[in-house]
């Protein structure tokens, strides 16, 4: 299995899981990558960094090596599957924006009262509230739907 990164020409990036070299440029010239997104066919292969083993399970500065669940990466999802999910996140949650953390823990500890609600979190948050038990989910909502009412 190999890991690329690509990116629709509306320059959303996103991973794709192939079995092979060959298979990535098979659906690439079969135009069945699509953006998550936004649905665009047009997917590029983007460049990344290559990864170097240096054999040292230690970590240089000496942290240890962050263990929050990674956001999963959707490629191929039907854009319409997408959209009617994002759709009905953003219809039956409170936007609570930057508060998210500490709103997410008032409804954890009971402080408030039990609702859905969305916002942002950095990943160090995310990571934060895993550790205490609560369950957070990343999803890819698009910068345009940000901001709309419940």
């Amino acid at each position: 299995m190999i890991v690329f990164d690509l990116s629709c020409e509306n320059k959303h990036r996103f991973e794709g899981w192939f079995a092979s070299n060959e298979d990535f440029e098979r659906q690439l010239n079969d135009r069945s990558l699509t953006c998550p997104l936004c649905g665009n066919g047009k997917v590029v292969r983007l460049p990344h960094a290559s990864y170097v083993n240096t054999g040292s399970r230690e970590r240089p500065d000496g942290t240890r090596k962050n263990t929050a669940r990674v956001p999963e990466q959707y490629a191929n999802l039907d854009s319409e599957a997408l959209a009617k999910l994002i759709d009905h996140v953003i219809e039956t949650t409170e936007d609570v924006g930057a508060a998210f953390p500490e709103e997410a823990r008032k409804i954890h500890y009971r402080e408030a009262p039990e609702r859905h609600i969305r916002g942002t979190a950095s990943p160090r948050e995310v990571e934060a509230l895993q550790d205490e038990g609560i369950e957070v989910v990343a999803l890819p909502i698009p910068a345009h739907r940000m901001g709309k009412a419940h």
